[in-house]
């Protein structure tokens, strides 16, 4: 099985930025690249108690009704997901995209994600999606939900896409992170493209090892890196770091114990995810 780039669209304002940024994945690796749209067919309509002051019959013709209304709002979404992954696809074949695939699946786009996991090399997923609030400074349920079942790297993207020139990773020695350098280190989605590499801390003779050891994995392997060691509060240490270096693209944990990675445990949104204005790619 072909493990390829997945990029998730619907019809919200930062479809085009998973499109261009899931073309940009797919060609710096060399993977196929599959569009998905997951119509959510769940009944819109609540068996709320109608009986009240009208008939019994009365309430089963309004129900008939709003279940009539239910298969037609499927049947529109069904049409307006087609017309999005075409216009997805016509997108990535400008750019040079070889035979761009799409997917239109019925169900929860979680439990989607989760059948289709073994095919997938990188999930690339908007900040919120179609049914988010447009001007919300939160991040879509789905990709919290997503973020917390996938075993996949998932590059959350903004609206708009631009080509990282700089990347930063949140490190703390930890596995997850360690196996975050070494990929970095690899993968052809960041040749040619410097590399920074920070520890929220303390100056600590452990903190310094372990910063040279990520330091010298890079530079082994041909990349520009330099690292940093601050101290301070983990999420506004790095947001400030990242807006300093003019940084394009933030690499980190998606889970675990430590205080970067704890940041996305729990029940809350992320402050980090929450206020990105660049793409963030979590790993497990």
């Amino acid at each position: 099985m072909t493990e390829q780039v997945m990029a998730a669209i619907d019809g919200s304002k930062f479809s085009e930025g998973v499109c261009d940024s899931a073309a940009w994945a797919s060609q710096a690796l060399g993977a196929p690249l599959t569009f998905l749209h997951v119509v959510d067919n769940h009944p819109q309509t609540v068996e709320a108690d109608l009986s009240g002051n009208i008939g019994l019959g009365s309430r089963e013709h309004l129900l008939e009704e709003l279940s009539q209304l239910d298969e037609q709002r499927a049947k529109v979404a069904q049409e307006q997901g087609r017309l999005t992954l075409k216009a997805a696809k016509e997108r990535a074949i400008e750019v040079r995209i070889a035979e761009p695939g799409t997917r239109q699946r019925n169900g929860t786009l979680v439990e989607t994600l989760e059948e289709l996991q073994e095919e997938i090399r990188l999930l690339v997923i908007g900040k919120r999606g179609e049914t988010a609030h447009q001007d919300s400074g939160h991040l879509g349920s789905n990709l919290e939900r997503v973020v917390r079942t996938l075993h996949r790297p998932i590059l959350m993207v903004p609206d708009a896409f631009q080509a990282p020139k700089t990347v930063m990773l949140a490190f703390d020695g930890s596995k997850t992170t360690r196996k975050g350098v070494e990929m970095l280190a690899k993968s052809p989605l960041f040749d040619g493209i410097p590399v920074h590499v920070v520890i929220v801390g303390a100056e600590t003779g452990d903190n310094r090892s372990q910063l040279d050891w990520a330091l010298k994995t890079l530079r082994d392997a041909g990349h520009e890196a330099e690292g940093a060691i601050r101290a301070g509060e983990v999420e506004a240490t790095l947001r400030g770091y990242q807006e300093q270096q003019g940084i394009d693209l933030l690499v980190m944990g998606a889970y675990g114990h430590s205080r970067i990675r704890h940041l996305l445990v729990g029940s809350t949104t992320t402050e980090m995810l929450r206020k990105a204005k660049v793409p963030v790619l979590l790993l497990r």
